[in-house]
């Protein structure tokens, strides 16, 4: 049993880890300041109130803001580890408010370092994202790629908290700083803004979906229940210092490819209308994922069809 601070741990990603880590049993406690952006504050509500009907008490939340360092510093006493998941996402909100950006996922990112560091945490973890390579970055994209032409300033944020958490590792060699790519990441309670989820409530209900460009835009889709394992993984395996991990299928597909595979598993014709690409939206998405195979003994295991099976369920049980 080790005591984690999980922020962003009643969101998308955050409600799986949250369970994982308390189905283990693990002392976790929550800090989600149950905003609206990017995930629905009654969503959150929701995913909160599902895991106290599971593990009662023990499913612990504190709602701040992770830039408010000092609601934060007593909660932070004493923790062995922190995984730091929440922040602002989304490519094409972020053109809208690029200082909100930069102010929750950088200053944030680097709040929640100094309070681990404080609290003489053992491991650090935290979100990244593909976006990091925009469109400059060979495929499959490796870790060690330069990744310095982001697309929107979204991705520039989070790579502006991987380049600060770095520096600091330089000054804490004995603490793992760890940052998970996360590539396109989809499964049950997805925002219901994203892609897959909007398409499958759509294509069950028998409305069009909106496509951009000709559908030859590639990503690389990753079941929510195999990012919950890796990020497990590089908790306990990932070394001393700034390390970062791609966690992604390794398996691309196209968007004309998704929406077919989601009328199969729907047992619809999808009903498709097009748009134009939206600035900021990267070409393809394709993770290199060696490094976590070899270092975390991790790879995916929910190929695409069990995953969009997860999210019609999930779908048709939450109209």
């Amino acid at each position: 049993m080790a005591r984690i601070v999980v922020t962003g741990g009643v969101g998308f990603i955050g409600y799986h880890l949250s369970r994982a880590l308390l189905a283990r049993g693990d002392d976790v406690l929550v800090v989600d300041d149950l905003s609206d952006a990017p995930y629905p504050r009654s969503w959150k509500e929701r995913n909160h109130r599902d895991l106290v009907r599971e593990f009662g008490s023990r499913a612990r939340l504190l709602v701040t803001c992770i830039t408010d360092r000092e609601s934060l510093e007593e909660a932070f006493r004493g923790a062995e580890v922190v995984m730091h998941l929440a922040g602002l996402a989304g490519v094409r909100p972020s053109f809208r408010e690029p200082a909100r950006y930069a102010r929750v996922n950088v200053e944030g990112t680097a709040t929640i370092l100094e309070l681990a560091k404080a609290a003489g945490a053992k491991r650090f973890l935290f979100a990244s994202s593909s976006s990091v390579y925009g469109n400059s970055t060979p495929l499959p994209a490796l870790e060690d790629a330069a990744a310095i032409v982001p697309e929107s300033p979204y991705a520039a944020t989070k790579r502006g908290a991987e380049l600060v958490a770095s520096a600091i590792a330089r000054v804490t060699p004995g603490l793992p700083i760890t940052a998970l790519r996360f590539f396109t990441v989809y499964g049950p309670r997805q925002p219901p803004e994203m892609a897959i989820t909007l398409f499958m409530r759509a294509v069950l209900e028998e409305k069009p979906i909106t496509l951009f460009g000709d559908g030859s835009m590639r990503r690389d889709f990753t079941h929510v229940d195999d990012i919950v394992r890796g990020i497990l993984a590089a908790s306990e395996l990932a070394p001393p210092g700034f390390r970062p991990y791609n966690l992604g299928s390794g398996a691309p597909v196209t968007l004309r490819e998704l929406v077919d595979a989601i009328g199969t598993v729907a047992g619809k014709t999808p009903k498709v209308e097009r748009a134009e690409v939206p600035p900021g939206d990267v070409d393809a998405t394709f993770a290199d994922i060696v490094r976590a195979k070899t270092e975390l003994a991790w790879q995916p295991r929910v190929p695409l069809t069990a995953g969009l099976e997860s999210v019609r369920d999930w779908v048709n049980e939450n109209p």
